[in-house]
């Protein structure tokens, strides 16, 4: 009987065992998850680090293998405007010498950037290796990254404005958006185009504001007038006249999309003087339609011109009075012609074929798709981007730059 009251070792060193697994099992897992979050942590920071480093110096190598070439090019054109002022009489030809005054004022500017430039890629340089003697510091390399990324946009941009050499491409733009005629998808979408195109001036840094908006009763636009005051601005946006097509699934499973349809034109703004071209006033039929309700309200002077032998339309309503916007719809109607001129290879008016005059209505330019997958297509080029959103909230450069280049191949 004592035999059998005594305690089992095995039972007791098992319960030992269990007691010591309860107690202190949970604190050891809990020690080595931390570890291994902490491990985690480090290796994705430092994968990050490694990132950005990697982008900063790309960016830097950029510029130190551009900028120099492009500043010695720039200081020879302007040399070379300086030397045409010396060698040209300023009074004879006011006109001739308002041009070489202008285009030497460019280069001095363009000069200026590009040494501003090459500073900005050496400030990027200098706070990396500060930061690695920092023991890699994230802030100095955030501060890096800013610069650098300031440097690859300035160099996109004076790339592609290297190759914008057609007539008009440094004039300001003007971009009309119309809906399409399949109701409230049409007229909500052009809307988001709307948005699209001013977020794109407030990320370039230009001067994008919207002069005329035409209110829809279901809630969009019907028309809207996007004005950017900016050199280049012309030759940037060009590309995207046409028909701009949106199609998302209907939320109830139907099998009929939802589709709205907005076309978008584009016309220079000619930002030193108004465009010169002559137009027989026999050929112009001016009317004043009732102005259709605007965010501020109703405005009375608007002014519509037809023009007879081309059948172009055009019309202005958001300025002040009868004559600004009479005015301002003469100046959008020459804009039109003289691309015309341009596309036919013309240089008068009444020589226009009016059969051959593209019609934007029938232009399909790109395509938005909401569902199944997002995607951006854009028809000319053959570009597809899968973030749509990012495309709508503005970031149109690639589908830009894509259309700058096929233009020249």
């Amino acid at each position: 009987m004592a035999a059998a009251s005594s305690p089992n070792p095995f039972s007791t060193k098992w319960k030992a065992s269990r007691r010591c697994r309860l107690n202190y099992h949970p604190v050891a897992s809990t020690i080595r998850a931390s570890q291994t979050i902490d491990d985690e942590n480090k290796f994705y920071k430092e994968l990050g680090m490694f990132s950005l480093r990697k982008k900063i110096e790309d960016s830097v190598l950029r510029a130190e293998m551009l900028a120099p070439m492009a500043l010695e090019l720039e200081e020879a054109r302007c040399v070379k405007q300086e030397e045409i002022i010396h060698q040209y009489s300023l009074w004879d030809d006011l006109t001739k010498s308002n041009e070489i005054l202008v285009k030497l004022a460019d280069s001095a500017k363009m000069v200026d950037a590009l040494k501003d430039l090459k500073f900005k890629a050496e400030e990027a340089k200098l706070i990396t290796e500060l930061a690695e003697m920092d023991a890699i510091s994230y802030g100095l390399f955030k501060q890096a990254y800013a610069a650098s990324v300031d440097v690859s946009k300035f160099l996109d941009k004076y790339e592609i404005s290297k190759l914008l050499k057609e007539p008009y491409d440094m004039e300001g733009a003007c971009i009309i958006i119309e809906s399409g005629s399949e109701g409230i998808y049409s007229e909500i979408w052009a809307e988001q185009l709307v948005r699209m195109y001013t977020r794109w001036a407030e990320k370039q840094g230009y001067g994008g504001r919207v002069v005329e908006k035409c209110l829809s009763k279901n809630g969009g636009i019907k028309s809207a007038t996007i004005e950017f005051e900016t050199k280049y601005a012309y030759g940037y946006l060009s590309g995207e006249r046409g028909v701009h097509r949106m199609t998302r699934s209907s939320l109830n499973g139907c099998l009929l999309p939802e589709a709205g349809l907005a076309a978008v034109d584009v016309m220079p703004l000619f930002l030193e003087s108004a465009p010169d071209l002559i137009i027989d006033d026999k050929d112009l039929m001016i009317s004043l339609p009732p102005c259709c309700e605007q965010e501020q309200g109703p405005l009375e002077p608007a002014v519509h011109i037809h023009h007879i032998p081309t059948g172009l339309k055009v019309q202005s309503t958001g300025e002040r009075s009868r004559f600004a916007n009479k005015i301002k719809a003469l100046n959008r109607l020459k804009s039109k012609l003289l691309i015309i001129l341009k596309d036919q290879g013309i240089s008068n008016v009444t020589d226009i074929k009016r059969d051959d005059i593209t019609n934007i209505q029938q232009l399909e330019i790109r395509r938005y798709v909401f569902h199944p997958n997002k995607l951006v297509q854009d028809v000319k080029t053959g570009i597809q981007l899968p973030d749509l959103n990012a495309v709508l909230n503005g970031n149109i450069g690639p589908l830009i730059g894509a259309h700058i280049n096929i233009r020249h191949t």
